[in-house]
């Protein structure tokens, strides 16, 4: 991938709203060089693929959080599709295995102007007894080293964990892998449902690349003042 995608901000904003119109009410209030734009599951579903055009057609870098885990082919396609949105970067699950991953990564090549490809890796709500329950043993970390390591394999762009992995996928990936951080909460935030988090200074520190933050900026009262705040925190690591 080109340059392009190293510059502007580290910090992606989620925009977990049940609808449009609520995003886009703050949307309104943000600006793109403050911040780049997440569109999970929910909102996608409600307001689809036109919502997305329209956040990049208002200078918005999107990431489209859709963590696609299928059959080859149907990853494949979907990555195209995503692609033609005109998103910056998007996901897929790295437990689909090598050749979903592979078709996703020459699906996204393909296009005019390709987005990143990242993995999701272990979420980070998931805690070491979380995966016993599901039949992978060991802790987090080492089950998101060894999806990491097929990811990078299979010529992603980098992968999703977190932050308290960081340091151990820095010292394994060097840059340019993309280190994809949620959980991310600002100094006195609540943890909410995020079980492995830490403050967008110490993440860095750690290796991540770019930082998701949800609800210490979308409940703010001045969302994008926090926003200032966490850049100018950031700035001062350069």
């Amino acid at each position: 991938m080109t340059d392009s995608h190293e510059t502007g901000p580290r910090v992606i904003v989620a925009l977990d709203y049940p609808d449009a119109g609520s995003a886009l009410q703050l949307v309104e209030r943000l600006e793109p060089s403050q911040c780049r734009l997440k569109v999970g599951k929910e909102l996608f579903t409600v307001a689809g693929p036109d919502f997305v055009r329209r956040l990049a057609g208002e200078g918005f870098d999107v990431f489209l959080d859709l963590k696609f885990h299928d059959i080859p082919n149907t990853v494949a396609r979907a990555c195209a599709a995503a692609a033609g949105l005109g998103v910056w970067m998007l996901n897929v699950h790295a437990l689909g295995g090598e050749r979903m991953l592979t078709a996703a990564r020459e699906a996204v090549a393909a296009a005019d102007r390709p987005p990143l490809l990242i993995a999701v890796t272990i979420l980070t709500s998931m805690a070491e007894d979380d995966l016993a329950g599901v039949g992978l043993q060991g802790s987090p970390e080492d089950n998101v080293l060894r999806l990491a390591t097929l990811a990078h394999y299979c010529g992603l762009d980098g992968i999703v964990c977190s932050s308290r992995e960081a340091a151990i996928m820095r010292a394994t990936f060097t840059e340019p892998f993309r280190l994809i951080t949620p959980g991310i909460r600002p100094a006195g935030s609540a943890a909410d449902d995020q079980r492995r988090v830490m403050t967008p200074v110490e993440a860095v520190k750690n290796g991540s690349t770019y930082l998701v933050i949800g609800r210490p900026v979308t409940a703010a009262d001045d969302p994008l003042g926090v926003l200032l705040v966490i850049n100018s925190d950031l700035a001062a690591l350069s």
